[in-house]
């Protein structure tokens, strides 16, 4: 890594796919927040249409901060296959991103992300919500979640990546 570096945290999903950009100094001693969001989908529309969306915004990130690294969480199998399968069409939509501007990504587990962030595996949402906004010294509140997840596994690659 650089002296710093942009790093873009994805959450992906197909109603809200957070992302967070934080710049990372001298291997993850220092973060700061550069810009965080989310893009949201009408649910009405079919899956194709709401996936153009997360495509396209998310094209316009990647051109608007041109970060350097990307992070996502693994995909975690959740009892409810109709919303894994969704999730993981998103994903598939990221990781395009980022393979057509050569921006490489990392991959975190939801575990490692809680660890990194938190310290304990077991977290909970308002915890890791917490612990982002002190990290990133953010004084808003952070809503919807999905950005703090965002956040959190930008976070989690800035530490890991300064090991």
């Amino acid at each position: 890594m650089s002296e710093s570096t942009c790093i873009l945290g994805v959450d992906p999903g197909t109603a809200i796919t957070g992302f967070g950009i934080i710049e990372s100094f001298a291997q993850g001693n220092s973060l700061r927040v550069v810009d965080c969001g989310f893009i949201a989908t009408d649910k009405g529309l079919p899956a194709s249409a709401r996936l153009k969306l997360i495509f396209e915004d998310l094209k316009t990130v990647i051109e608007k901060f041109a970060p350097q690294e990307m992070a996502v969480e693994e995909l975690f199998f959740n009892k409810n296959s109709k919303t894994a399968i969704s999730v993981g069409e998103a994903r598939g939509i990221v990781l395009l991103c980022a393979a057509l501007y050569q921006v490489p990504v990392y991959e975190y587990t939801p575990l490692e992300v809680k660890q990194s962030v938190v310290g304990y595996g077991r977290a909970t949402k308002s915890q890791i919500i917490y612990m982002v906004k002190q990290i990133l010294k953010i004084e808003k509140e952070i809503n919807p979640d999905d950005v703090a997840d965002a956040l959190a596994v930008a976070i989690c690659h800035a530490f890991r990546s300064g090991m």
